[in-house]
């Protein structure tokens, strides 16, 4: 069994390797085979006996070498050698090739490694800054192949899904005009045209928009879409969607062709879903869970109990709205704990929280609270029966304006309960009817909830002189798990809609002209009533592989401050650039603290 370098003209005719791993097992017994991949740990098994776990990206084999053999873990070797039984009771059930290993083997160095920064399994946990430093190891981890070799077949399922439902795919431009949706956008400046800039597109909005004008029916796009926005667990500054738009549609049509692609993409992932996907409104969402996303995967619902304290001696609940909710886990909520909540809901930016523990719910309710003595034996027997609360419970409540309260609640809601939250439980839910507008600005006009293509609801047209506010849009959000994944609306195609939603939004034409022109003049030409979508892959799949943050379904992710640690980016530009294209840079402040 001494080790040379293989050279095996019948392997070498067909390439380096005969097999992946994960082919080999018990029916290969007694052929010759040739493998390849990095050495994951070498063990020493007397004077004469080495054995080497050798990985590949489709597992891990035993290969029994002659201790003459020098590699260590990372090396990158090709071994030949005959498949072979292992000896009675030395198997390892958990190996896909647990069953067999490669004895009279010959191993060939391909490369060899340098001591590695940390181990590439999965049970040593890494600092993120240095998994992101050395990603290129990283990413040989068993966690990593399997996250990113999922992406890969989630958009291949998408893909699949949006072909079978007639749509086109088509790529627009990663350089780009400015558009007005909100975030910031990352500027190229031009050689050719020197004081002159690109900018790199937010979405593809726009441009699948003109699509539609030109005739092609149903598009969609795998997109890069690039936003120079705060990061967190759910962003970056790159990253993918599917972006779909389609003519001659209702939202009912879109929200379809959505929910098929994700069922799709679910699928592939292993993961079951509920069928078809469940609607709740924007208003129905808020009143009851406080958010426009609701994660639906427990209860601990908002109660809606302003009427019961209508007629109230305590000030804390004299409020325009008042909505509680039961607690869950209530016997992890000491008087401490209480304490701390009321002090997070008034970080939420409400008033006060007020907390009522349930001593008795049977004959002749008692509460233990601060306001308990306060309140009338109607009062307490009302709030119990409406929140459903039995003995044990506790019963949070915050008063402010309806939507406050909501959002305030919600967010404590979402704090105590995530731990109730079944990791493998997946709902998803389209929110839909959401406001055209959300509100004022500070000079007093109406600002858009979406955008302002977003079609109104047609049964509030007549709403949008009299009462703005109350006008339902043609919009939906799909949500997972109390995750965005994204959204969509049906478009303004109608010129007086759409010029009736400029001047209530403050636009003039001048002012439209110069920010949508070239779609406006492109709508002239006789454009279809069309609507669209785009949800984020990125967030899709970290959901789907069980990741709570989407840097791990991304092969080469940010840092929470937008750096790069593996290549050092961003870095400063050579001044022979900026003279190239005509910019200078100005100079920072030197910090002199």
């Amino acid at each position: 069994m001494a080790s040379k370098p293989v050279h095996d003209s019948a392997f070498e005719a067909e390439g380096l390797r005969s097999h992946y791993i994960s082919s080999l097992g018990v029916a290969d017994v007694g052929n010759r085979v040739s493998v390849c991949g990095w050495v994951s740990r070498v063990r020493e098994h007397g004077e004469h006996l080495v054995f080497v776990d050798l990985r590949d990206r489709t597992g891990v084999v035993q290969v029994v070498a002659h201790s003459s053999v020098v590699v260590r873990s990372e090396f990158v070797i090709r071994v030949s050698g005959m498949v072979s039984k292992r000896p009675t009771g030395t198997e390892n059930p958990s190996l896909g090739s647990g069953e067999i290993e490669l004895v009279d083997t010959d191993i060939e160095v391909l490369s060899s490694s340098e001591l590695v920064p940390f181990a590439i399994h999965d049970r040593l946990e890494v600092d993120e800054a240095t998994r992101l430093k050395f990603r290129y190891l990283d990413l040989r981890r068993e966690k990593m192949q399997h996250n990113l070799r999922m992406r890969a077949k989630i958009n291949s399922a998408i893909r699949s899904s949006m072909e079978r439902q007639g749509f086109t795919e088509i790529e627009t431009p990663l350089l780009w005009t400015p558009t007005p949706e909100g975030a910031r956008e990352f500027v190229v400046p031009s050689r050719l045209h020197p004081g002159a800039s690109y900018v790199l597109p937010q979405s593809p909005q726009i441009a699948k928009q003109l699509l539609m004008v030109a005739g092609f029916d149903r598009y969609y796009q795998i997109a890069r879409c690039l936003r120079d926005e705060d990061l967190r667990a759910d962003r970056q500054f790159e990253f993918t969607q599917l972006d779909l738009e389609a003519s001659f549609v209702s939202q009912r049509e879109v929200m379809g062709f959505v929910s098929s692609a994700v069922m799709e993409a679910a699928s592939v992932a292993g993961v079951a879903v509920t069928s078809p996907i469940g609607e709740i409104t924007w208003k129905d969402s808020m009143d009851r869970y406080g958010v426009d996303k609701p994660d639906m995967r427990f209860g601990n619902e908002l109660v809606d109990v302003t009427t019961i304290f209508s007629s109230t001696s305590v000030k804390a609940l004299n409020s325009p709205c008042l909505k509680a909710i039961v607690a869950p886990n209530p016997s992890l909520l000491s008087r401490s704990k209480l304490d701390d909540l009321v002090d997070r809901a008034k970080r939420l930016g409400a008033k006060g929280l007020l907390w009522l523990k349930v001593v008795s719910a049977d004959h002749g309710v008692q509460l233990e609270s601060p306001v308990s003595k306060f309140l009338s034996d109607v009062e307490s027997q009302s709030l119990v029966s409406a929140t459903g609360a039995v003995a044990g419970d506790v019963i949070l409540v915050v008063g402010d304006e309806w939507m406050k309260a909501c959002q305030i609640l919600g967010q404590i809601r979402l704090d105590l309960g995530k731990d109730q939250a079944d990791s493998s439980e997946f709902r998803f839910v389209w929110v839909v009817d959401f406001p055209l507008f959300e509100g004022f600005d500070e000079d007093g006009q109406l600002i858009s909830a979406h955008h302002p293509f977003t079609m109104p609801n047609e049964e509030d047209f007549s709403k949008l002189d009299s009462d703005p506010l109350s006008v339902r849009s043609q919009s939906y959000d799909l949500v997972l798990n109390g995750w965005e994944l994204g959204s969509g609306s049906i478009r303004i195609h109608r010129s007086d809609i759409q010029s009736k939603v400029f001047s209530l939004l403050g636009i003039g034409s001048e002012e439209a002209k110069s920010r949508f022109g070239f779609l406006l003049e492109a709508f002239r030409f006789g454009a279809p009533p069309h609507g669209g979508f785009a949800f984020g892959i990125d967030r899709l799949v970290a959901l789907l592989v069980g990741e709570d943050n989407i840097r791990e379904v991304i092969a080469f992710p940010k840092t929470q401050s937008g750096s790069d640690l593996m290549t050092g980016a961003p870095k400063e530009i050579d001044q022979k650039l900026w003279d190239l294209l005509g910019l200078s840079v100005k100079p920072q402040k030197k910090d002199l603290s």
